[in-house]
């Protein structure tokens, strides 16, 4: 299976996970939100597939491009 990165496209915040490692996610599904100027920006799965690893946590700063997760489609 190849492994899907999901990277965020602003800096922020993050302030929600509602994706689980080992869960099911479709393509446009949200893997993360990140807050930024008080806006709550979804990052989103560009496939389908099993969470692998998700590589962030609640209340860390990101930045720009960073890997939020890994999916394997």
């Amino acid at each position: 299976m190849p492994e899907i990165k999901i990277v965020t496209e602003g800096a922020g915040r993050v302030c929600a996970l509602p994706a689980e490692i080992g869960g099911s996610i479709s393509d446009g599904d949200e893997s993360a939100f990140v807050e930024a100027m008080k806006m709550e920006i979804p990052v989103t799965a560009t496939t389908a597939g099993k969470i692998k690893a998700i590589l962030v946590k609640l209340d860390d700063v990101i930045a720009e491009g960073q890997v939020v997760a890994i999916i394997d489609a």
